[in-house]
């Protein structure tokens, strides 16, 4: 039996999802003007609209792709291309230092290239990085502040409506990767003014492969392929009809049953992180302050085990929870997240979902109250 508890990975289909990925499997293209190319369209634009209207946006706006990590990619970088085209200067980006790679990378990567100048704000303990800061480092000649809705490891919740409202009048852009904010945080591209938003399907209920960027009207962005001109333009190829759709249906239920799914979370993540800071040496690390965190994520650092030893023993044991996060290349060096907040210990990060139950969390709290103790025992007959 598993304890699924690394939902901010990836979460179960909804019921609607999987039906809607049924339902298109055979679509015809939907770039063809015959009758079955057209039902498929249509299938894939009833999608979009189910995503403009959870996040506040325009259908126009909304751009489907193969997922977040595509999403976050067509911004910061289309956003740069078109800024240096139409600019003698190299485009200066703000960003964090606990942005996803999805983010840091390619910026990192255009920096690299001499396209963009960058500047990476520094976070407090919390994982969290001050508005303060990030406004600071926002000069006459940035093009694009990035900054994510909430931290895929700690659970951080960032103020990026404030951060946008500030600079609403120096008409600079803010781009956030929403990917982990979704399934439990009202997310609304209007009220908050942003420009830009990266999301994906499974992280609130949809299949993997699929996700979508909102990319406001004006808001000039180069594409990152060139092909038949599908998606205004900005993401050429074959529009997925059956991964839309069930991404248009995956947020539709995910958006409905919001609320009551982040009631029920606060209420197991409280209990989750009572029971785990009980145990000695294990003390939960992020925001202090519950508004300030995702009511999804109980993130833990564990003293004096062994962190091989540790995931092991979690794993024979049915528990499913992750030392950091799923993204990465599978190295066991600490996350730039962790070492950005400057969190030591073995980390642990619990992340609930739409299936997670009080079963699961009496269950891994039981877990780890028997297994920790054990791997801090010494073997009898071995010498330290």
């Amino acid at each position: 039996m598993t304890t699924y508890l690394d939902h901010a990975a990836s979460t179960p289909p909804r019921p609607e999802a999987r039906e809607a990925l049924d339902a298109w499997l055979d679509a015809a293209n939907a770039s063809a003007v015959h009758a079955a190319g057209q039902r498929a369209r249509i299938a894939v634009e009833e999608a979009r609209e189910h995503v403009a209207t959870a996040v506040g946006a325009s259908p126009h706006d909304v751009v489907f792709t193969s997922g977040g990590t595509e999403a976050d990619n067509l911004a910061v970088k289309g956003v740069v291309w078109a800024a240096r085209d139409r600019s003698r200067h190299v485009p200066h980006v703000v960003t964090t230092a606990v942005e996803h790679a999805a983010v840091l990378e390619p910026l990192r990567w255009l920096a690299a290239r001499g396209d963009a100048r960058l500047t990476v704000v520094d976070v407090g303990r919390d994982g969290r990085a001050p508005v303060e800061a990030v406004l600071e480092a926002v000069g006459d000649d940035t093009v694009l502040v990035s900054v994510m809705t909430a931290n895929n490891e700690l659970g951080g919740v960032h103020d990026v409506a404030a951060i946008a409202a500030a600079l609403a009048e120096r008409e600079v852009p803010v781009h956030t990767d929403a990917v982990q904010a979704m399934a439990t945080l009202e997310v609304d591209v209007a009220a908050s003014g942003v420009a830009a938003l990266a999301a994906s399907a499974h992280k609130l209920g949809g299949p993997q492969g699929v996700g979508f960027a909102v990319l406001r009207r004006g808001l000039a962005v180069e594409p990152l392929a060139h092909g038949g001109g599908q998606d205004r333009g900005v993401r050429s190829g074959t529009f997925a009809a059956a991964l839309d759709a069930a991404c248009g249906a995956a947020v539709r239920a995910a958006v409905a049953d919001r609320g009551r799914l982040r009631a029920q979370l606060i209420t197991l993540a409280d209990r989750l992180a009572a029971g785990l800071t009980a145990i000695e040496g294990v003390r939960r690390n992020g925001p202090a302050e519950a508004d300030q965190r995702l009511a999804s994520h109980v993130h833990v650092s564990v003293d004096g085990v062994d962190a091989a030893a540790l995931a092991l023993q979690l794993d024979r044991a049915g528990i499913a929870v992750a030392s950091g996060s799923a993204c990465g290349s599978g190295a066991a060096a600490p996350s730039h997240v962790l070492t950005a907040a400057g969190v030591d210990g073995v980390p642990l990060r619990f992340s609930l979902g739409w299936t997670s139950t009080p079963v699961d969390v009496e269950r891994a709290v039981d877990v780890l109250t028997d297994v920790v103790p054990k791997l801090r025992r010494p073997v009898a007959g071995v010498s330290r």
